[in-house]
């Protein structure tokens, strides 16, 4: 990948937001040229999707965040890709990482509730053949998001006046 590609990608990871025509100013190239810097990047499957970082303690909306880790038996051949893709093929599934340490895999889901999460680990998780244990931790806080600090509760720089 080439050094104008490598930067339009970071700048897109700070801030999806940027127009090409934006990113060409910070650049010193022409919006022509990062326009089709970044369309070569989507059809060759380098940039997946533009998304929003959602402060959900702030949206009013009830939802659980679930990290669930998960000991699985290797598929001949394919190792873990087999499992994993079954796995993320799962509609609740929000991401899947192959792990080291104890667990093989990590999954993060988001769900309506406790009770969904586990119906989805009893009834869709733990009945794959290869899947051996899992372990569920129920994410209570967001205190950073792709690379976002949501409340940092710092206070201005200003110190309170006391009378």
């Amino acid at each position: 990948m080439d050094e104008l590609k490598k930067k339009i990608l970071k700048l897109l990871k700070e801030d999806a937001r940027f127009s090409a025509a934006e990113i060409a100013a910070m650049l010193g190239k022409t919006e022509k040229e990062v326009a089709s810097a970044i369309k070569e990047m989507e059809n060759s499957g380098i940039i997946v999707k533009y998304t929003t970082v959602v402060n959900t303690e702030k949206t009013g909306e009830d939802y659980v965040d679930a990290l669930i880790e998960v000991k699985v038996t290797p598929q001949p051949r394919r190792g873990f890709d087999a499992i994993a893709e079954e796995i993320y093929r799962l509609e609740e599934v929000k991401a899947v990482y192959l792990m080291s340490g104890t667990y093989d895999l990590a999954i993060t889901l988001e769900s309506k509730t406790m009770r969904d999460v586990s119906l989805f680990v009893s009834e869709r998780l733990a009945p794959i053949d290869a899947v051996i244990s899992t372990a569920t931790h129920f994410i209570m806080k967001q205190y950073k998001e792709g690379g976002v600090i949501l409340d940092n509760g710092e206070v201005s720089g200003r110190l309170p006046v006391h009378e």
